[in-house]
């Protein structure tokens, strides 16, 4: 059973990023426009993560940044934040920098909602445990996403991956849904999203 909603699920992120892709490819021009005029640097930004099976994949974003990150960094830091440009942050904000994933989906290096995917050295010290994250496609949504992101430490970030992984349903692919568009559009703080969201539902 939870096979044919494993395929039901692909099935969805195919037919969705299909239509995101057809109808929103002007947006997506008129972006990467904004992008490279703004601020030096390509239009996107692609980077090597690990993916299903633990094998290696290639995430597109739109660049919202200037310079390289600090591959140090577990958890934001001011730093980091004074690297975002004035358009980097209104996609931030919106979630459009994340829209480039539809390739990525499209191609099945990752799903609609499922656990963040890590960078390849960050893998390394996962344990054994840890790893059964990478039994699921990573998500450009994800349960970590709506609590937080990088406001939380790491441990706690796989954790919640490792959660969804164990409980995943369609059930929950809504939950996780739902609190996005409430962050987005109310650009309230994820917990605090998460909490409304609950009183709304009931």
């Amino acid at each position: 059973m939870r096979q044919i909603e494993l395929a039901a699920k692909r099935f969805i992120d195919i037919f969705s990023s299909i239509l995101i892709f057809s109808f929103g490819f002007p947006f997506f021009l008129l972006i990467g426009l904004l992008v490279k005029s703004t601020s030096p640097g390509p239009v996107l930004f692609v980077q090597p993560r690990v993916g299903k099976d633990e094998k290696i994949f290639h995430l597109v974003k739109f660049r919202s940044m200037i310079g390289s990150p600090d591959p140090t960094l577990t958890t934001w830091s001011k730093s980091e934040e004074a690297r975002i440009t004035s358009v980097g942050r209104f996609l931030r904000d919106y979630g459009l920098d994340e829209l480039p994933q539809v390739y990525n989906i499209i191609k099945g290096d990752m799903s609609i909602v499922g656990p963040r995917p890590p960078l390849p050295d960050k893998v390394n010290s996962y344990t054994l445990e840890q790893r059964k994250i990478f039994s699921m496609r990573p998500g450009v949504l994800s349960l970590a996403a709506i609590q937080g992101r990088r406001s939380i430490p790491m441990n706690q970030r796989i954790a919640l991956h490792m959660k969804y992984v164990e409980n995943w349903s369609f059930k929950l692919d809504i939950h996780i849904f739902c609190h996005a568009l409430l962050i987005v559009v109310r650009k309230k703080d994820a917990v605090e999203s998460v909490v409304q969201c609950e009183k709304e539902r009931a």
